[in-house]
């Protein structure tokens, strides 16, 4: 039993941060990847940025490239995903997903078995 629990989410202006957290509660010593998706109204959701748990290999959708950090602290398999440079196109509600599927990828929702309720952010400009 595993279960995901975000939160950091919150109203911000364009151009500010946000860090956001997922804690993961129950076993977890066989997590392959954790990863962060997001869906604003309208659109579909998204790949925003994953971790290989293993190896520390990372993926982020280009839209967020170079202004938003994925990482995983062991210790407690606490995920975060560090947002900078904020621009009212990454308001959206925010997932934070667990796989334990070797053969899967981390950057494909169909990959993922566990998920979180979602944390709203939203930028204004």
């Amino acid at each position: 039993q595993v279960h995901l629990v975000e939160s950091g989410g919150g109203s911000m202006q364009a151009g500010g941060s946000l860090r956001l957290s997922c804690a993961g509660s129950g076993y977890t010593s066989s997590t392959v990847y954790m990863g962060w998706f997001r869906q604003a109204p309208g659109k579909e959701r998204e790949p925003v940025a994953c971790i290989y748990i293993r190896t520390g290999d990372t993926y982020y959708v280009d839209s967020v490239e170079g202004r938003f950090t994925v990482a995983h602290d062991r210790a407690d398999n606490t995920l975060y995903l560090l947002m900078n440079s904020l621009t009212p196109g990454d308001t959206a509600v925010y997932y934070c997903a667990q796989g334990f599927e070797p053969a899967g990828y981390c950057s494909r929702a169909e990959s993922y078995t566990d998920w979180g309720q979602g944390t709203q952010v939203t930028v204004s400009s």
